[in-house]
Formats: C-alpha cells, structure tokens, sequence
C-alpha cells in the first residue's frame, strides 16, 4: 500500500474519531453552552497531535455546535431550544414523506418488528422500566425509515434523533409521556398496516408535534436546573 495514502487514511480515522467524541460530548452535556475547547488540553486528553483537534473543531463549527471566539478558541453553543424547534418541524415534514414511502415498500417482517417493539414498549412502561423506553422510541422510527428504502432520508432523520438525544431522554420521563408516545405509535401502526398514507401522515404530525411540546418543556427545565446546580456550587465555592 502506498504510505502517503495509508498516512492519509488514518489521519481521516482520527480526525473523525476525535470528532464523534466531541460532538458526543456537547450532545449529552458534557460540555456546556459557553464552554471552551482548548486545543492543547484536548490534545492532551486523546493523545494526538492538534491538528485532527483543530479540524475536528472546524466541522462542529460547521455543524453549528461550537463558535470560533478570537483570541479565545471554541466556545460550545450546543443546542437551542431554536434548534430543536427547527429540528422538529422540519422533522415533521419528511417524517410524513418517510411514513408515506414506508406504506408503499414496508415488508412483513419490518411490520412485525414494529409490532415488537410496541409491544416490548408497553412491557416496559407496565413495569415501569423507562430506562429503555429512548431506544425502543428511536428503533421504532429507525424501523419506518428502514422500510422507505432511502438512505438519505434514513441519514437524515437518524441525525435529528442524535442531535436531540440528551432532551429526548428526560422527555420521555415526564409523567405521562411515555404512555402517550405509546398509544400514538400503536395508532401509526395501525395505519401503516391499513395502508392509509392520509390518516398516518396525520398522525405521524401530531406524534412529532406532542414530542416537540413536551420536550421543550423538558429542555427548559433541565436548563433551569443545570443553572440551579451551577449557582448552587458557585455560592458554596464562595462560602
């Protein structure tokens, strides 16, 4: 193998290695909005040189999640209650478009395997076990993006899902949430297997509208306690 190729492919790999860290870390509340990503110290930390550092933090400023401050580095926007309402109703639209494709081309199998995971959804939530309840969410959805047959819509739509992860896991544990998100993909379900695209494009909307709602509440009030908790620190530092 040529070893100016080989180079190249594996400062690729540790470029985007050190990227998906990143980008998970501001995803999940490791790093806070207002945050800064210093080179050297990263760099330190995994054990590379800075320059997959640096471009690794050019594409999460791409991507909106950091902005390049002079003088000072990468300061972590994270995401806005802004971006999430965006996320959503954009997600609306092609979610409408997905479950339409998926009543046009979905398999019996995927049909059983959406079944599953309502039924796997509703065994948990009766038990009362909502630790699960994200990722049975997310594969039911991945399901219907699976049976479109598009992997650009599928990309697509499993970016916003990331992108919301942190919000979406505390939404889901509002009172109520969960069995609500339940009865609304039993609904969607239903009409997938009675091929109604009118009736399930309805209902994908409302499904993604309550999710929306509810998880900006959320969002807002995980905010308020993050800065509860900072404050709270900040006076017992100072007492």
């Amino acid at each position: 193998m040529n070893m100016e190729v080989s180079n190249g492919n594996a400062r690729y790999s540790l470029r985007y290695k050190v990227l998906g860290q990143l980008e998970e870390s501001i995803l999940n509340g490791e790093y806070q909005p207002g945050d800064y990503l210093v080179e050297t110290k990263l760099s330190r930390q995994f054990g590379v040189s800075r320059t997959p550092i640096r471009e690794a933090i050019r594409q999460l400023e791409r991507e909106g999640l950091v902005k390049i401050v002079t003088n000072k580095g990468a300061m972590v926007l994270g995401v806005t209650d802004e971006d999430i309402e965006d996320i959503y109703n954009i997600r609306m639209e092609i979610e409408k478009l997905a479950v339409r494709w998926a009543i046009q081309k979905i398999t019996p199998d995927e049909i059983e395997k959406l079944k599953e995971q309502v039924e796997l959804a509703e065994f948990y939530i009766n038990k009362k076990h909502c630790t699960r309840l994200q990722d049975l969410d997310t594969e039911f959805h991945r399901i219907i993006y699976d049976a479109c047959k598009s992997r650009p819509l599928k990309h697509m739509l499993s970016d916003f899902h990331r992108y919301v992860q942190r919000a979406r896991k505390t939404s889901l544990q509002t009172p109520g949430r969960a069995k609500e998100a339940l009865k609304e993909h039993k609904e969607i379900l239903e009409t997938i297997i009675e091929e109604n695209v009118d009736k399930a494009e309805a209902l994908i909307c409302k499904h993604i509208r309550n999710a929306k709602e509810n998880l900006l509440k959320n969002h807002i009030l995980l905010k308020t306690e993050e800065k509860d908790s900072i404050e709270n620190s900040n006076n017992y530092n100072e007492s």
